[in-house]
């Protein structure tokens, strides 16, 4: 995998998780270093630049490093949660970190800014549509991606999710290339490239 040297807007807005307008803004007033494609208006951010910046801001560095996207998997169920796990670590382009409870799935949030979050929604001390609210609540949090799960059925606790935050739903059981594959397309990423 060849390391990128330069970024767009769009390109770092997503590493750092802010709005593309945030990293325009940024550059425009000269607080993010780049250049200007000659004879156009097109910002671009280099990759020094942009780390000096996130290190500056306190933004972690480690999505720029890696180049994996971040994965919060939230449920009770350690099984399913070992498998889910083991499911998107072959297929190798995400950096994962696992929860078993609403409160643990709050600081992982904040401390581990997940570009995905895999929610179970019946949690043993909180509900996912709360943890929905409060991701939701917080503007830094906009870019993150919130995928419940749940052995649910009923369509309007579904609306309410969605109401609350949530970007889709999947009900159990599922298959793990199912979830995989959906995850992807959430991200924006080509569907399971897995070994």
């Amino acid at each position: 995998m060849t390391i990128k040297t330069v970024f767009t807007t769009g390109e770092a807005a997503k590493i750092c998780k802010v709005s593309q307008q945030t990293i325009i803004r940024c550059f425009d007033n000269g607080s993010l270093k780049g250049f200007r494609v000659p004879g156009s208006k097109f910002r671009r951010i280099p990759r020094e630049q942009l780390f000096m910046f996130m290190k500056e801001n306190g933004i972690p560095t480690d999505a720029l490093e890696s180049g994996k996207k971040k994965l919060l998997i939230v449920d009770d169920d350690q099984d399913l949660v070992e498998l889910i796990s083991e499911g998107f670590s072959r297929d190798g382009r995400f950096d994962i970190r696992t929860a078993n409870n609403g409160f643990d799935a709050g600081m992982g949030v904040k401390e581990f800014r997940p570009d995905l979050v895999i929610l179970d929604v019946m949690l043993p001390d909180i509900n996912g549509k709360e943890v929905c609210q409060r991701v939701r609540s917080d503007p830094a949090m906009d870019m993150v991606k919130i995928l419940c799960i749940s052995g649910m059925v009923e369509h309007n606790k579904v609306d309410a999710l969605k109401a609350a935050g949530a970007n889709d739903f999947m009900q159990k059981p599922f298959a793990i290339d199912d979830l995989i594959n959906r995850s992807c397309d959430l991200l924006e990423m080509e569907r399971g490239v897995i070994n």
